[in-house]
């Protein structure tokens, strides 16, 4: 044996004390001898694995099977004999068995890192049972629809779609057209979670971040609608709005960066400047207002799976619309382009122009293009606001937004 070996092994008893300290701790109540299972079983169940593994690497690889099978059984067996005996029964310990011995036995056969990753997993896991209950109990069925809706979205349909461009133009990738999808749904659930966890009156401003992460637009008519049903709360809610923008300029900025890092000096001073201002405007606006009544905030969509396709949509369309608006007119067609799409969203602008900034779009250009959607955008949500809202709601993100867009035109001129 060598010191590999001996290494080896050493990881593989580490596994089985590991998870049987979790075991013997959750049944540290029981009395002796009455347990089927506890740390020495657990233990010397990850030191058999390493055994088994080390013996089958010097005989045959059927040897695992066997004594794996061996072990079970026993295992079970006295399982069986625990549960009859105190009259309830639980797979979870032979489970946990079951995973103990072959990590025992991966972590001499296989990948070393991998089998302590999934041992600190399971143990985690089986260490946060009281927790996982509670928060099991507290779902509902449109939860649990939710998160089941995500989980197909992202691995069963998206492995399906082509991941290059399919159409005439070499413009669209259905892959990453659903993968934004998913990603605004998730955000939009991410926004539910923290209006459900931390309340109304955090909850606006965990739900203006998120939903400046998906939509600043979606989440400016939404927190109009509730300041028209809350006129007391339509500070703290113009405060979410311009939040929400905030989270917009940076989210755009960063974007564009990550697809074309030359766009950063011309594109960060500018953003920086109008976030800073949005965001001393809203720190104005919700500490004149945070003593006020909070709003009950009724969100009955987790996942917004609607607005989530629309948006990937959108972006699909505004993608192809640079493309050939592009090709025709050149540089002033890729600047009406992002006027026009700035109304509704910039994510989609963002993405396109960025990645032809340098190639079939100037720098320069690219970056006045953002920077018009961004502004057309802001612009286009304070009308919606005051529409949506109400008188006041459009004169506090009316007006705050346009000194923020002042101070961003002052520094990119």
């Amino acid at each position: 044996m060598d010191s590999e070996d001996l290494s080896r092994l050493t990881v593989s008893l580490a596994i089985g004390l590991l998870v049987g300290l979790e075991r013997g701790w959750q049944t540290r109540d029981a009395e002796d001898n009455r347990r089927a299972a506890g740390f020495r079983t657990f233990a010397l169940s990850g030191l058999l694995g390493g055994v088994t593994g080390l013996i089958a690497l010097q005989t045959t690889a059927s040897v695992i099977g066997w004594v794996f099978l061996g072990y079970i059984a026993a295992f079970t067996a006295f399982h069986w004999l625990e549960a009859r005996n105190e009259g309830h029964a639980s797979v979870t310990s032979v489970v946990a068995g079951m995973l103990t011995f072959l990590l025992g036995t991966m972590a001499v056969v296989g990948d070393l890192q991998l089998a302590i990753a999934c041992a600190v997993g399971m143990t985690v896991l089986l260490a946060l049972r009281e927790p996982l209950h509670r928060w099991i109990d507290s779902l509902s069925w449109q939860e649990i629809r939710a998160v089941l809706t995500l989980l197909a979205m992202s691995f069963l349909l998206l492995p399906l779609l082509p991941n290059r461009p399919t159409d005439p133009w070499k413009t669209i990738n259905p892959y990453q057209v659903w993968l934004l999808a998913i990603m605004i749904g998730a955000i939009s659930f991410a926004g539910y979670v923290a209006v459900k966890a931390f309340g109304n009156r955090l909850g606006v401003f965990m739900a203006a971040v998120a939903g400046g992460l998906a939509s600043s637009t979606a989440t400016t008519l939404a927190l109009a609608r509730l300041a028209r049903e809350h006129p007391s709360s339509s500070g703290l809610l113009s405060a979410g709005i311009l939040v929400a923008g905030v989270v917009m300029m940076l989210r755009a900025g960063a974007i564009a960066v990550a697809l074309n890092g030359a766009l950063l000096t011309s594109l960060l001073p500018t953003l920086l400047t109008a976030a800073a201002v949005l965001s001393i405007g809203a720190a104005i606006l919700w500490f004149r207002n945070v003593q006020q009544e909070t709003p009950e905030l009724q969100i009955s969509n987790p996942l917004a799976l609607g607005t989530a396709i629309k948006l990937a949509a959108l972006l699909a369309a505004v993608m192809l619309a640079a493309e050939l608006v592009r090709r025709t007119f050149g540089g002033v067609g890729v600047l009406a382009v992002a006027a026009l799409s700035g109304i509704a969203d910039v994510d989609a602008v963002t993405i396109s122009i960025a990645r032809m900034a340098g190639d079939d779009v100037d720098l320069n250009t690219a970056a006045r293009a953002i920077m018009i959607a961004i502004a057309i955008n802001t612009v286009s949500k304070a009308i919606m606001a005051g529409w949506v809202g109400s008188k006041r709601v459009g004169l506090l993100v009316g007006g705050i937004s346009a000194v923020a867009l002042a101070g961003g035109l002052v520094v990119a001129a």
